[in-house]
């Protein structure tokens, strides 16, 4: 009777063991799958998408309205049509609210900025694709320029529109809402002074 008992235990902790490999191998299978993203979730994304062209256009708040689209640690840079990274990144928030013209010294002057805020970024034809941890998304980067209303030399001159290339961006939830993990501007033509060497 106890070879029979023992037998038993034995045969027993095979299948549990058996039981617990199975469901550890399908966990880890089922974590590769995209997350499930629900209406609410694509709205958002094309929010903060759609937000982002206010924030960089207007260095509000000193360029931090910018910076928080991103997560804490979250990076913005420039590629060049194949994807090879340039010279320019921004991570963290300080250097995100630099990239938008500002910074802990305030915003640039938009008088010594050239173009700078005469321009304005959109965003078109978004798509957006579900990820094991959030989503991606790519976008066409177009730019809109008219004359500077107020400079009376610049106030007439024609508008310029530009494709500029396209976003590749990766989108995390945080509680406080989708955020950029990364945004890379992919740049074709990009400037040879901006490229990697």
């Amino acid at each position: 009777m106890g070879k029979k008992v023992m037998a038993m235990i034995g045969a027993a902790a095979l299948v549990l063991a058996l039981a617990v490999v199975y469901t550890q191998q399908k966990a880890a299978a089922s974590s590769n799958k995209p997350m499930l993203l629900t209406a609410q979730d694509y709205i958002e994304i094309q929010q903060l998408v759609n937000s982002y062209g206010y924030a960089i256009d207007k260095c509000t708040n000193s360029g931090y309205d910018y910076a928080d689209l991103y997560t804490p640690d979250g990076v913005f840079g420039i590629a060049d049509e194949n994807g090879v990274p340039g010279r320019v990144k921004y991570e963290g928030r300080d250097r995100l609210a630099e990239a938008d013209g500002g910074g802990k010294s305030g915003c640039i002057d938009p008088k010594t900025a050239g173009d700078r805020y005469t321009m304005t970024h959109m965003s078109a034809n978004l798509v957006i694709t579900p990820t094991p941890d959030g989503a991606t998304g790519r976008s066409y980067l177009l730019t809109v320029g008219v004359g500077d209303p107020t400079n009376k030399e610049t106030a007439n001159q024609p508008a310029k529109a530009y494709s500029w290339g396209w976003y590749n961006d990766v989108y995390v939830k945080t509680p406080n809402g989708w955020r950029f993990k990364s945004r890379v501007h992919s740049w074709p033509g990009m400037p040879e002074s901006l490229k990697a060497r």
